[in-house]
């Protein structure tokens, strides 16, 4: 692979993460996000999200 096809690969790995990060956002409503890094490089994305029911 030359540097150039290692660099678009990259790229487009990082604009898949990026992707991902943003649909995760605009679909939770209460809970938390979290990116987990291994050797500089996002290896996990968790989603926690809470629903809570009121009890009017």
């Amino acid at each position: 692979m030359t540097p150039n096809t290692q660099k678009l690969n990259d790229e487009q790995r990082t604009a898949n993460i990026a992707n991902e990060i943003i649909n995760i956002l605009r679909e939770i409503h209460f809970g938390s996000v979290e990116i987990i890094i291994h050797e500089n490089k996002v290896v996990q994305i968790e989603r926690k999200e809470k629903l809570r029911f009121d009890n009017k």
